[in-house]
């Protein structure tokens, strides 16, 4: 039988007990820099995560035979000879 650390989860007081135990471990000063850092590091692996969900998405519409890119792309240059083509033909 596993007892719980915390019964009913953590709330206000054990927040504050925490927090207290960090200023005491690290001190004050290097607070701000220890937050700064997990703040750079969440950012870090926020964009990995990004990227290979990106490239998970690519190599999913290669396996099914389309590309979503390339297919946007080929309509972008369709509007655009369109959009030129209209403007060289209207009288100036």
């Amino acid at each position: 039988m596993t007892i719980p650390l915390f019964i009913g989860g953590i709330g206000g007081p054990e927040l504050i007990v925490v927090f207290l135990l960090v200023i005491l471990l690290f001190g004050a000063d290097k607070l701000p820099k220890l937050a700064r850092a997990s703040g750079e590091a969440m950012g870090e692996f926020q964009k990995g995560r990004e990227e290979i969900e990106q490239e998970l998405e690519e190599s999913r519409n290669k396996a099914m035979g389309t590309d979503k890119e390339v297919e946007s792309e080929v309509e972008t240059d369709d509007l655009e000879t369109e959009t030129e083509t209209d403007s060289d033909a209207s009288p100036a």
